[in-house]
């Protein structure tokens, strides 16, 4: 699977699957850094292109810049991950109140569509392909509610903690309980039970930190999964 998908990917985009890779499977650790000089040796390249993709990394929450230092594996506390949710929840449980209203029966026919997908994708057990098509169900219904301040909040924020996301997604079942959220807040929708599909929505994201924060510690909150796992650094 891992070779089939390196076909389709550019030089960038492997870079950033090998650095994303490592730190989800433990490979690389909290505040470890994240050597240049292999990767340029690793892909044959510069260093440019190799600290271009320390700085998207870094929006999305896998690594920390410090000048003359390098890039270092973030870490994330218990308290990051509780301040996170609860942002994430309020966040997008007023925007499935203002779109609960607005969506039309072909959108929410289409939030449908897209569940059954990750039914099918959950089944698979394809975390990362999860976690693609997980986001578009998400910002269907955040797009619905037709508030663009609003949607460029809730999207700055989730580029931010991608990774926290992406970890929580992995854990054991989790793709599968998210499938089944997410038909209680379609049927919400349906109903147009404003109150209900906020409260869903905030449920749903509220758990999603719940899982990382009961089985992890303080110190190391990203769990340790492979996308690929035979990938080296």
């Amino acid at each position: 699977m891992k070779k089939n998908m390196e076909k389709h990917l550019t030089l960038r985009e492997r870079i950033l699957e090998t650095i994303r890779d490592a730190i989800m499977s433990g490979a690389l650790k909290p505040g470890e850094k994240v050597a240049e000089p292999e990767l340029a040796a690793r892909f044959g390249i510069s260093r440019t292109p190799i600290r271009e993709a320390f700085r998207q990394l870094e929006s999305e929450g896998y690594l920390t810049v410090i000048p003359r230092r390098g890039a270092l594996v973030a870490s994330f506390s218990a308290k990051d991950v509780e301040e996170f949710y609860a942002i994430k929840s309020i966040l997008e449980g007023y925007a499935a109140r203002k779109a609960c209203s607005r969506l039309t029966p072909r959108e929410i026919n289409k939030l449908e569509a897209i569940n059954e997908k990750l039914r099918e994708i959950a089944q698979e057990g394809d975390v990362r392909h999860f976690f693609k098509v997980h986001n578009s169900f998400h910002d269907l219904f955040i797009r619905g509610a037709d508030n663009e301040k609003l949607h460029d909040m809730i999207a700055s924020l989730l580029k931010k903690f991608q990774r926290l996301r992406l970890a929580s997604l992995s854990k054991s079942g989790r793709m599968l309980i998210s499938v089944e959220e997410h038909e209680k807040i379609i049927d919400a929708f349906r109903n147009r039970d404003t109150d209900l599909a906020e409260m869903l929505v905030q449920k749903n994201a509220e758990y999603g930190g719940k899982v990382l924060i009961e089985e992890e510690t303080e110190e190391e909150i990203a769990p340790k999964f492979s996308l690929y796992p035979d990938t080296d650094l």
